[in-house]
């Protein structure tokens, strides 16, 4: 799979590529991620890519030219353009499990007031991680990178996959480590039984309680 980033922003991406699970799926090949700076694509001699919105307002609007230049010269067949978005559909696990189905995902970050709205016109979707505003669109482009490419197959234990929390719409059962005891607190003893059957009954009925809670249930 691979994943093409347009940011203004590329450093902000440093860290994020180059520790961890993500580094680890890189160094193996089973994602390439490139970010790509989108007043590279700039016609101007400044390189600008944004400027004041008609009608007036608070706010500078990202310009039509770098975007279109920037998906033009990266998109192929089989390629699929993100935008985010707070309007945008909601991120869910669902939706991540879709997007590590593609083989090609460019991610959109906007800036400032937002994109000019005939940019919608070139993207195939609005994407958005929560009902707040960022200042940019680079965390929910690490957010989506992060869920999708942790999907991909090798990069996880499958085993790990598969009891993960929103995997069926429920959160996941508390898990303890050692020691027994900790001021205290204490491992409940029906994860020391070695009973296996009671141990997967008492983790569903925990997952069913955690997720009504959650819910406000």
């Amino acid at each position: 799979m691979k994943i093409d980033i347009l940011t203004l922003f590329p450093e902000m991406f440093s860290g994020f590529l180059n520790e961890s699970i993500i580094k680890r799926a890189i160094q193996k090949g089973l994602v390439q991620i490139e970010v790509h700076n989108i007043r590279d694509y700039s016609p101007f001699k400044n390189k600008s890519v944004d400027d004041y919105q008609y009608g007036g307002g608070a706010g500078m609007v990202m310009m039509c030219e770098p975007v279109f230049a920037a998906i033009e010269d990266l998109r192929r067949e089989d390629s699929v353009v993100a935008m985010m978005s707070p309007s945008g559909r909601l991120f869910t696990e669902k939706v991540a499990v879709e997007f590590s189905k593609f083989s090609h995902l460019i991610l959109l970050c906007g800036h400032y007031e937002g994109f000019d709205e005939r940019i919608k016109s070139i993207v195939d979707l609005e994407v958005s991680i929560g009902e707040f505003v960022l200042t940019g669109g680079e965390i929910p482009a690490m957010a989506i990178t992060d869920a999708v490419t942790r999907l991909i197959p090798g990069v996880i234990n499958k085993e790990s996959l598969v009891s993960e929390t929103f995997t069926d719409g429920m959160v996941d059962y508390p898990v303890y480590t050692r020691p027994e005891e900790f001021r205290g607190m204490r491992v409940p003893d029906v994860l020391l039984s070695g009973h296996h059957e009671k141990i997967r009954n008492w983790r569903e009925e925990k997952r069913v309680e955690l997720t009504k809670r959650r819910n406000g249930e």
